[in-house]
């Protein structure tokens, strides 16, 4: 095993990171991984050696040097069996594409079925403004848009902004009460235009309110829908039974008496309800006469008080898909309630059915509420609506995410119905593959212990590590360092010092680009080590353990502050090279994370977890 595996294995979380230290024995772990993937779990060296030879030129002049190296890694990697093989190899962020052995795996979008008979097929999102897009949302705009696209159809953007919850619920200050914000609109747009989605036409549902109205009398006078007085309690119990309520039974005319108060609010909130007739003896209880128009007095930010009965969400959508043209309907399974709805009502008015496809569910591991994330922001327990916690499309673009990553990630997806786990780790791989080259390379060191070493020969030592090892051209940073009288402190992370003291102790350790040191003792949280010598090679051989190091002295380093994925905030010191950052650059703090940068003063670096 190579000595820096123990480093790849600390960068699960990071992806493939290479140095130029360790940048050979990296690239010699890739191609064998990937070519034990190819041949069934059992790399080949000439193959592999063929493979690194054919992707790295400049490595031809050490192919006899190389070969050994490969040799013992095709040993290892072959001893692992392929299911390990595709875990270590997703673990460690390594471009991937043959993980079900020799045959690539199918990926992307099937065909578009429903088009015979279509001149221009017609998409729509709905999304409800009570908060940003969010990941959870991301799939279906993003499958939406891409039929969009891929068929040159159109896409329209409708904004399901009906009332979500009564006056009653807002006044009382109700956790959990669903409502429109009115900067929602333009968080929605801003999410939207970041992924990359065009639409060519712009819908409110709150300027089509009397259209619902309209559709909704013609169901009364058909017969087809009626007014409902029972407590939701009553109704649950003849809907349980599967019992017609007495107000099924109501002559029309007594029914539009009752929508006629519905509108000239002479009924208040949760007074009376608009039910259609789909059948009390359904099998599924929530499809038994489901509601369709409902009282809110809650104001409205856009149109204010004006109207006070608002539509299910199910019901406009049934007017609206067929009014606006909409021939294919992409969402969640979670909605498969609205298709039978939507379809009732179609088939009472004659109208054709536009294609459903639905997809399977993401399982992020948490839950995703925009309701509670709002609730959060207003409490101050979030930062705002870019706080990583919330996973909107305007935190994922703070933590450095690319809107190409999404994409690709959620489209190699497909369309299946099967629910499955968010796949972060190929969103991150992905995301890798765009950013690793412009993401300059700087040391960090979190929760920081002081490592003393002794036996110094020189003053000074200026160490030189790449800027970024994937762009030579870049050059190289200079970090330089002063010692008195042999001696010198420097910063290691708490990791480090956990796996220092209890397994290194009398063992060679490289200081990335410096020196290597032998480790003497710890005390009091404390490191002690004495120098051994400067040059890489003698490391290599010894396959000592390679960390990296910042200066303590405060003209050396710079506080940084590292908000996470989760909220947490990670805090140690970085090199001083960090202060030529700039406000949202993008960079790699080695063997730790990639990074967007969100502030930089003399007193601290301030930036987002990437992956």
């Amino acid at each position: 095993m190579f000595f820096l595996y123990p480093a790849f294995k600390e960068l699960a979380r990071t992806g493939y990171i290479m140095s130029d230290e360790s940048s050979i024995e990296a690239i010699i772990t890739k191609h064998v991984l990937l070519n034990a993937l190819k041949y069934d779990g059992k790399a080949q060296v000439g193959s592999v050696l063929g493979s690194i030879m054919g992707d790295h030129k400049e490595l031809r002049p050490k192919a006899r040097e190389i070969k050994p190296k490969v040799v013992n890694e095709v040993n290892r990697v072959n001893a692992m069996g392929i299911d390990a093989i595709k875990t270590e190899t997703l673990d460690l962020g390594i471009d991937v594409s043959l993980l079900n052995g020799k045959h690539e795996e199918k990926k992307g979008l099937p065909p578009l079925p429903g088009l015979d008979g279509v001149k221009v097929p017609t998409f729509r999102l709905a999304p409800f403004p009570s908060g940003p897009l969010h990941i959870g949302n991301a799939r279906m705009v993003i499958l939406n848009d891409e039929y969009a696209k891929l068929t040159n159809g159109k896409l329209i953007l409708c904004f399901d902004d009906t009332i979500g919850t009564t006056k009653k619920k807002l006044d009382a200050g109700a956790s959990g009460a669903k409502f429109i914000l009115p900067e929602a609109y333009d968080m929605i747009r801003e999410g939207l235009e970041w992924l990359g989605v065009e639409w060519d036409e712009e819908v409110y549902k709150s300027d089509r309110l009397e259209i619902y109205n309209d559709y909704c009398q013609k169901l009364i006078e058909q017969d087809n829908a009626y007014t409902c007085t029972c407590t939701p309690a009553d109704f649950k119990k003849f809907k349980d039974g599967k019992q017609p309520c007495p107000h099924r039974q109501l002559r029309v005319s007594e029914s539009l008496e009752g929508w006629r108060k519905m509108i000239d609010g002479e009924y208040g909130e949760g007074d009376a309800v608009i039910r259609l007739k789909t059948g009390m003896d359904l099998d599924d209880p929530a499809l038994r006469d489901p509601v369709i128009m409902r009282i809110s007095w809650a104001p409205h930010p856009r149109i204010g008080n004006v109207n006070k009965v608002w539509p299910m969400l199910e019901f406009s959508w049934a007017i609206d898909d067929h009014l606006l043209g909409i021939t294919h309907i992409i969402r969640g399974k979670d909605l498969l309630k609205e298709d039978y709805i939507e379809r009732f009502i179609w088939d009472i008015f004659k109208w054709k059915h536009s294609e459903i496809m639905h997809h399977g569910l993401l399982s992020l591991g948490f839950k995703l509420s925009k309701t509670r994330a709002r609730e959060k922001v207003k409490a101050g327990e979030y930062s705002g609506w870019s706080d990583p916690r919330i996973w909107s499309m305007q935190s994922l673009e703070k933590r450095g995410i690319q809107p190409e990553a999404i994409r690709k990630t959620l489209v190699d997806m497909g369309i299946s119905m099967t629910d499955v786990d968010f796949p972060y780790k190929i969103l991150y791989a992905e995301n890798q593959k765009i950013i690793d080259k412009e993401s300059d390379r700087f040391f960090f060191v979190e929760d920081p212990v002081m490592m003393e070493i002794l036996g110094i020969p020189k003053e000074e030592y200026i160490a030189k590590p790449l800027v970024n090892p994937l762009v030579p051209t870049k050059g190289y940073r200079e970090i330089p360092i002063k010692i008195q009288d042999g001696s010198k402190e420097i910063f290691v992370s708490r990791g480090d010092f956990k796996t220092l003291k209890s397994d290194f102790r009398g063992k060679m350790i490289r200081l990335k680009d410096l020196i290597n040191v032998i480790l003497d003792s710890t005390r009091d949280e404390r490191l002690f080590a004495r120098y051994l010598s400067d040059d890489l090679e003698s490391a290599r051989n010894k396959k000592a353990k390679i960390i990296h190091w910042v200066d303590t002295d405060p003209k050396n380093h710079v506080k940084v502050s590292i908000m996470m994925a989760d909220g947490a905030l990670i805090q140690g010191f970085g090199e001083k090279n960090l202060l030529s950052c700039e406000e949202g650059q993008l960079v790699q703090f080695e063997r730790f994370c990639f990074a967007k940068i969100q502030s930089v003063n003399e007193s601290e670096i301030r930036a987002f977890f990437t992956h």
